[in-house]
């Protein structure tokens, strides 16, 4: 009886451990492509574009805006994606912080701070 309980044990291990692990490979995501943000603070709201490109964790890419454009660089780690980037706005530089999940292939939210202006959220779909 006691060798049963055992290899039972032992079943259910191996069999949580596979199920993490698939479970960890489903948590991958692609964000490259061409993406359309809501972004709402209490100076206003925009709606800018931002191409990405995603290599593993490292994420590149392209933001366009009511305020300007700036190349960005960023991480996507599991769910989790953080964009920063500098624009010059009438001689000031406004740094960006994006700072989101990646909720299905083609969603996102999360919270964006203008450093020295305030914060905000967003949300964004795949184009």
């Amino acid at each position: 009886m006691r060798a049963c309980c055992i290899r039972a044990a032992v079943m259910v291990v191996m069999l949580l451990g596979v199920s993490a692990a698939f479970a960890g490979q489903a948590a991958k995501v692609d964000v490259t492509g061409k993406w359309t943000f809501n972004v709402e603070t209490a100076a206003g709201s925009g709606t800018p574009t931002l191409t990405m490109k995603q290599d593993g964790e490292k994420l590149t890419g392209h933001y366009s805006g009511q305020l300007g454009e700036s190349d960005f660089t960023g991480t996507v780690k599991g769910q989790a994606i953080y964009i920063k980037f500098a624009i010059d706005v009438q001689g000031n530089q406004l740094e960006y912080i994006y700072d989101g999940t990646v909720e299905s292939k083609d969603t996102m939210k999360g919270k964006v701070s203008i450093v020295g202006l305030g914060d905000g959220t967003f949300t964004a779909k795949k184009q």
